[in-house]
């Protein structure tokens, strides 16, 4: 785990965030306060190009419109093409015909890592429902058949959150205790992470996708309960949060957290 964080703040991941709207700029400050380099660039004629030259790839179905569709599409085909690991972070799957169509059509590309809330992982999976809007109705320990299911169809990794989150690859299954609860309190940090996954997946060397996942997942945790210790409210939590994402040491982040194999 330490050594996947050392390798984000030495190596400065270019990350291309096709996500939603809402929570471009805080993404964008979460991966430049943990050195890594965002890009924002979703458009359809770009998406594919900006893929092939990325360290990692996001791709959040929060608020997508027809163009935005077509640039995730574009830069899916590309990540898997030349080797860029992608994240999909399938928000609301479940919820929306059209959109579960959709998502669970990227799946042909195979997406390095899958995150999500239980609802949405169990309904990409055709396992389940989904949740209520982008809240999970679901427990963790429930989406772990469809976890496994879509390891089966290619994904490496799939990170299910809630109180503890799940880490699963085809080998190992990781329970992380971590984080604040002010951090539902603040739109965005989910959608965050999701990016930090892909910088931490584009910046790996000598270290698995799976480690690669719970460091990341870490590294937001720890920051959070930092962050919550010297913050009023949501409005400086966010902003102690940023400060923790950037000042903490990988020494910090594993002393923080509980990590339980199996």
């Amino acid at each position: 785990m330490e050594r996947a964080i050392d390798q984000v703040r030495s190596q400065q991941p270019l990350v291309q965030c096709l996500t939603n709207t809402v929570v471009q700029g805080l993404t964008a400050n979460v991966l430049a306060a943990i050195s890594a380099s965002p890009a924002m660039c979703d458009t359809p004629a770009e998406s594919a190009d900006f893929a092939k030259i990325s360290s990692g790839v996001l791709i959040n179905t929060g608020t997508p419109n027809t163009e935005q569709y077509a640039g995730m599409r574009a830069a899916a085909k590309s990540a898997e093409a030349n080797g860029t690991p992608w994240v999909l972070d399938p928000v609301a799957a479940g919820v929306l015909p059209e959109r579960s169509k959709f998502l669970r059509k990227l799946l042909k590309y195979h997406p390095t890592c899958i995150r999500g809330n239980a609802s949405e992982i169990m309904a990409l999976a055709e396992l389940g429902q989904g949740g209520k809007g982008v809240d999970a109705t679901q427990g963790v320990q429930e989406a772990i058949p469809a976890a496994r299911a879509l390891l089966e169809r290619g994904v490496k990794v799939v990170a299910i959150s809630g109180e503890r989150d799940l880490i699963i690859s085809k080998k190992r299954v990781t329970w992380l205790a971590s984080g604040d609860p002010l951090l539902q309190t603040v739109v965005g940090t989910g959608c965050s992470l999701g990016a930090m996954t892909a910088a931490y997946l584009g910046a790996r060397k000598k270290v698995s996708a799976h480690n690669a996942v719970v460091a990341a997942h870490a590294h937001v945790g720890a920051a959070a309960q930092v962050a919550a210790a010297e913050s009023a409210g949501p409005g400086s939590f966010a902003v102690a949060w940023l400060d923790a994402l950037y000042n903490l040491t990988p020494t910090q982040v594993l002393a923080a957290v509980e990590v339980k194999e199996g």
